[in-house]
């Protein structure tokens, strides 16, 4: 992780001035556990090295399923601040599907879902919600009642 102070005076005023615009969040009550389906929602801009990878800030997202080998991903977070060290040792650090295949399979969790969402991160939210409400819709029909969030 980078240091504040090494973080260019420019950039650092652009992240000062990064607010939420949303006014309201909505409070649900979290499903039990062990009948949770989970997905994984990263910024990491984790994505099947088939894909297209990210540029710039756009605020779009890429789809990886469930059933994916670690190998067949990559990741083009293109932030300065970003240090991949830790997801070229375990990718488990930015998109932990390894471990909840074993919450699963142990009956910790109820099961996790057949499809998981990267963004790329430090992307302003406005440009990032007509996206996220695609996801949202994507969750639903999936019968995702749970979302671990891994923001980068």
């Amino acid at each position: 992780m980078v240091h504040w102070a090494d973080i260019p005076v420019g950039l650092q005023a652009n992240m000062k001035e990064r607010t939420a615009p949303f006014e309201q969040t909505p409070w649900v009550e979290a499903p039990n556990l062990h009948e949770a389906r989970i997905a994984i929602i990263t910024t990491a801009a984790i994505h099947r090295a088939d894909d297209r990878p990210f540029t710039g800030h756009e605020g779009d997202f890429r789809i990886i399923p469930g059933d994916v080998d670690y190998r067949d991903l990559a990741m083009t977070h293109s932030s300065i601040n970003f240090d991949r060290s830790a997801y070229q040792q375990d990718v488990n650090v930015c998109f932990p599907l390894d471990h909840m295949r074993t919450l699963a399979e142990s009956g910790e969790i109820g099961s996790v879902s057949d499809w998981h969402y990267s963004f790329m991160g430090s992307t302003v939210p406005q440009r990032m919600e007509l996206a996220a409400k695609e996801v949202s819709k994507l969750l639903l029909g999936d019968k995702v009642n749970l979302v671990l969030l891994i923001p980068i």
